[in-house]
């Protein structure tokens, strides 16, 4: 396709949160180099941010201060504290960014960290997060969570679970599903012509041959010989503590990992500022910085918004890829 990249969408997520005074410093720390544009209420920005309300996304390539899509919601706001009337604003949010994302006038849709309880209490919202609302907008059944850095990428193939439901938990057919969607995603939004995956095991050393556990045995290596017989570069099941040294994650270009920490603690731990969450299989790129809302220090200017400009540049990135 011809003519410049759309701009990013940027759903403005929980107002009292630090989410609009990240955008803020965001659109300060990368200027008109990276276009976005900030859906949600211009009150709810910092005193002084400079800002131009737009009325339509292109707007966002020209314009001077942060470009702001007016969402406008009701109440007051205090930092820190979540208000329940601005729980449908915030939803309806997230709605408009997937529409115009999906229409074409945005490239990608970031969104900011959400506070769940403060949408279920004012909205009912009926969904664990971001990534179940966004998956059941656009009717996609199975969607899968990365998280990314340069130095590391990692699928958890189970998520917000307690650790003891795990095994009851994974299954071939998750599995493979879950394979198959991160091997898509490389290649679609990453760019990865022939993508190299490896897969962990659930129990210590793999299993060490059935001695600690079979489930290795009895599912996640013939999972991993059907997907190689398909043609697949993947690998597994591997031992997790031997996975992520610099030499190992030199291999490969993504790890599909049993479980949420087992994921998460060794990007958590080689990039933690820079860690973004990816959400693979929607029909549009969709990235979010990988914090919450940080209500505690919500309102004194000093959030870290590096995660933030992480997912807006690989949002970018992805946008970019997707469209070519």
């Amino acid at each position: 396709m011809s003519g410049p990249l759309p701009p990013v969408a940027l759903s403005c997520g929980e107002p009292a949160g630090i989410g609009p005074e990240i955008a803020a410093r965001a659109r300060t720390e990368l200027g008109s180099a990276l276009p976005f544009f900030w859906i949600g209420d211009p009150r709810h920005l910092p005193s002084g941010t400079e800002i131009t309300e737009i009325a339509s996304p292109q707007e966002a390539l020209s314009a001077r201060g942060l470009p702001v899509l007016v969402h406008e919601m009701p109440g007051p706001l205090t930092p820190g504290t979540p208000n329940p009337d601005h729980a449908a604003g915030v939803i309806s949010a997230i709605a408009r960014g997937v529409e115009l994302v999906q229409s074409g006038a945005a490239s990608a849709l970031c969104t900011a960290p959400i506070h769940k309880k403060a949408l279920q209490d004012g909205a009912g919202f009926a969904y664990p997060g971001h990534t179940e609302y966004l998956a059941a907008l656009c009717g996609t059944p199975r969607v899968v969570m990365m998280l990314a850095s340069d130095q590391l990428r990692v699928v958890p193939a189970t998520i917000h679970i307690p650790l003891k439901d795990v095994p009851a938990a994974l299954d071939a057919t998750g599995l493979r599903e879950t394979i198959q969607i991160t091997h898509a995603g490389l290649i679609r939004d990453f760019g990865i012509e022939a993508p190299r995956i490896v897969v962990a095991g659930l129990n210590p050393h793999a299993g060490e041959g059935g001695k600690m556990g079979l489930e290795e045995i009895e599912m996640i290596a013939p999972v991993v010989a059907a997907l190689r017989h398909e043609g697949m570069d993947v690998r597994g099941p591997l031992s997790a503590d031997t996975m992520f040294h610099s030499a190992a994650r030199a291999r490969y270009d993504a790890a599909v990992c049993m479980y949420h920490d087992q994921a998460l603690i060794p990007i958590k731990t080689l990039d933690f500022d820079r860690g973004v969450n990816v959400t693979l299989g929607l029909p549009f790129v969709r990235t979010s910085p990988d914090h919450g809302t940080a209500l505690d220090i919500a309102g004194e200017a000093r959030a870290n918004p590096t995660s933030l400009i992480e997912a807006l540049r690989m949002a970018a990135r992805m946008g970019a890829a997707r469209r070519a």
